[in-house]
């Protein structure tokens, strides 16, 4: 009796699997193949730094330098996929500032030959030591600009200090990624 109840159970159990693979099926339709795409995102984090007051002294004189740059190569940028495929780009830059000045930031996107393709200007928010202020900008390329980034190569920070009677002291943190939007 156990023995024809386990098939019973088996015999049932085959008919069920057996009908959820019968059903339910749906043509496919391989002339279509063309309009099938992919649209992957990728996440990257392009450049990250701390600085505090040393960066802006002057080593000769010791006075405060009111701009500071520097110049980082995206190699990325020449890749294949980026050339062919890439069709938006959102960069994110975020600076958190206990500086208690304004300062300017102006980021650029260079080609290799240092040709200016685009600019993203903005005004970091002044802090205070135990205040940091966190000062947030985006800047969307989509498809009708998305060949300024793939002629881009080379990304340059300036911070221009703002003048002020306060003394100059504290810490300027940057991060930037750039969310990378794909159509295969």
């Amino acid at each position: 009796m156990k023995f024809h109840s386990f098939f019973l159970i088996k015999f049932r159990a085959l008919i069920v699997v057996s009908c959820l693979f019968l059903s339910c099926a749906k043509d496919i339709d391989l002339s279509q193949r063309e309009n099938i795409s992919l649209t992957p995102d990728l996440q990257i984090d392009l450049l990250i730094y701390d600085i505090d007051q040393s960066q802006f002294n002057d080593p000769t004189t010791g006075n405060l330098k009111t701009r500071i740059s520097d110049t980082v190569r995206l190699e990325f940028l020449d890749d294949d996929y980026i050339q062919n495929d890439l069709s938006s780009v959102d960069f994110y830059f975020r600076h958190i500032n206990t500086f208690p000045r304004e300062i300017v930031s102006k980021i650029r996107f260079l080609s290799e030959s240092n040709v200016e393709q685009f600019t993203v200007n903005y005004t970091i928010q002044p802090g205070a030591t135990g205040n940091p202020i966190t000062t947030e900008e985006n800047e969307l390329i989509e498809e009708g600009r998305v060949d300024l980034v793939r002629r881009s190569i080379k990304m340059v920070v300036e911070l221009e200090v703002q003048p002020g009677t306060t003394a100059f002291e504290g810490e300027l943190d940057f991060a930037s990624k750039g969310f990378f939007s794909f159509e295969f």
